[in-house]
């Protein structure tokens, strides 16, 4: 991003859900980047998600978006998913703006909406090959543990997931990482 482009994040309104060209964006910058980032870890023609998830969570109100100009350059899926925890997933930056920091404004935004929702801990769970390393799951937990998150446990997508384990091209866990939003 260059000094005179603004990043704007928000939260989409429920209303977008029946935004067709706006989901069908969201929902190919998400597939777009988990294309690469999850390359070899699912069978082939596996998409990370679908017009209709994203439109459903968007409905939910579980959705943000990061902008320059009118150009989505980023989302972010927010959840709560206890009492105390909140959890941020499907953090996409596009391709062309990686490195620039959006990203991590996801992260922090996504930090700030646990905040203001008076929540302890935020969540996120990074899907890892068993047998093998990937390159981009490897920037991503040495990414993750500098700003601050810490590995709570591992578990097997058969038992958080068990409808996606039959897509899968190699065996995975999903790395559980915490981080107190009052650190």
């Amino acid at each position: 991003m260059t000094n005179d482009e603004i990043l704007r994040i928000e939260t989409l309104s429920p209303a977008h859900a029946e935004d067709f060209d706006l989901m069908s964006a969201v929902t190919a910058l998400i597939n777009e980047v988990y294309e690469v980032a999850e390359e070899g870890l699912w069978a082939p023609g596996t998409t990370r998600t679908s017009r209709q998830e994203v439109a459903s969570l968007t409905q939910a109100g579980e959705v943000a978006v990061a902008r320059l100009h009118e150009e989505i350059v980023g989302c972010v899926r927010i959840q709560q998913l206890a009492a105390d925890i909140c959890e941020f997933g499907m953090l996409a930056a596009a391709p062309k703006r990686r490195g620039t920091g959006i990203g991590r404004d996801l992260v922090r935004f996504a930090e700030q909406y646990g905040r203001e929702a008076g929540l302890d801990v935020m969540q996120l769970e990074l899907l890892v090959p068993r047998e093998w390393s990937h390159p981009s799951k490897e920037f991503l937990a040495d990414w993750y543990g500098r700003i601050g998150y810490e590995v709570v446990r591992t578990g097997s997508i058969d038992e958080s997931y068990p409808e996606l384990a039959p897509s899968l091209a190699t065996p995975c866990d999903f790395v559980i990482y915490h981080k107190s939003l009052h650190a």
